[in-house]
């Protein structure tokens, strides 16, 4: 593995593995303990919550994902790794802006053609959640969860919450409208980008705060990550204002703290000596996750 970095230069966990093959884990492993190697990481670890861990927390990306997307592996001091960070970086930036973006076009276009009295649309915010947010996007194609059908890399998680006084029809002229279009870029061979959203009123968002199940965990730790995509900012204050009242935002903040420690001695574990596969939580810390309870 060393000679194959030192040949052809610094790569990507993904570019390690296509160049020469074999176990991920191994590969892993042994870029992250030769001397002889350096591996650098890209971007930055945010929290994710997961049913079949205690407590819920753990960090994302996955320490497999983290490696074969988001770290960059080269010869012990190779003077080119910095350049090859760089472009790792560059590219998964302009890819989480390209989400933005099309996030953004589909749903100014999803409000025009819905034609809505303006009093309605200004009683309604579009958040925007998960990977793109946080500037981790990535274009890896993979298998959307329920169709199989390989999509463009992350996909875009989108909050639709309108205040208690618009008429629930709004609510459900909205939700089949972003269906629609969810199966339109899902299916169009030049697109195959992936939309997960929910629809739902202020109501619902004070049920949620009560973070009393693991679905309304879910809910809040994404509208809590959430940027403003469209609508009402006054709205979308009140929204992140009622986690912050609650109490919610302090408890996400030490799940977060709990989930990078908890990431810290699974990867010890995993590459102490001798250590075998990875098993029970360690196994659902290495690969990747999808936190979906919100949008289904």
């Amino acid at each position: 593995m060393a000679a194959v970095l030192e040949e052809s230069g610094p790569l990507t966990g993904f570019e390690l593995w296509k160049a020469g093959g074999g176990d991920l884990l191994d590969i892993w492993r042994t870029c992250m303990s030769s001397g002889r190697l350096e591996v650098r990481r890209v971007g930055a670890d945010y929290l994710r919550l997961d049913r079949r861990i205690e407590g819920y927390a753990r960090l994302s990306p996955s320490v497999l994902r983290g490696f074969l997307t988001y770290s960059v592996a080269g010869a012990f001091k190779d003077a080119r790794i910095p350049r090859k960070v760089c472009r790792v970086n560059d590219h998964i930036r302009e890819v989480s802006r390209a989400k933005h973006r099309i996030a953004f076009n589909v749903v100014s276009g999803i409000i025009e053609r819905l034609d809505e009295d303006p009093a309605i649309l200004e009683r309604l915010i579009v958040i925007i959640a998960g990977d793109v947010v946080h500037g981790m996007a990535h274009d890896m194609p993979r298998p959307e969860r329920s169709t199989r059908i390989m999509v463009n890399g992350s996909d875009m998680d989108l909050v639709f919450i309108t205040g208690d006084d618009v008429p629930s029809r709004f609510r459900r002229r909205l939700d089949e409208a972003v269906y629609e279009e969810k199966a339109r870029l899902l299916m169009a061979p030049h697109m195959r980008e992936e939309i997960d959203y929910v629809v739902k009123d202020m109501g619902r968002v004070a049920e949620q705060a009560e973070f009393d199940t693991f679905p309304r965990m879910v809910a809040c730790k994404i509208l809590w990550e959430g940027d403003l995509l469209y609508g009402n900012r006054k709205l979308f204050e009140a929204a992140k204002n009622m986690l912050v009242r609650k109490g919610v935002a302090a408890r996400l903040e030490s799940m977060e703290c709990r989930a990078r420690r908890f990431r810290r001695r699974a990867e010890r574990a995993l590459l102490a000596p001798g250590a075998g596969p990875p098993a029970g939580t360690g196994q659902f810390l290495f690969y990747p996750a999808e936190e979906s309870e919100e949008f289904e």
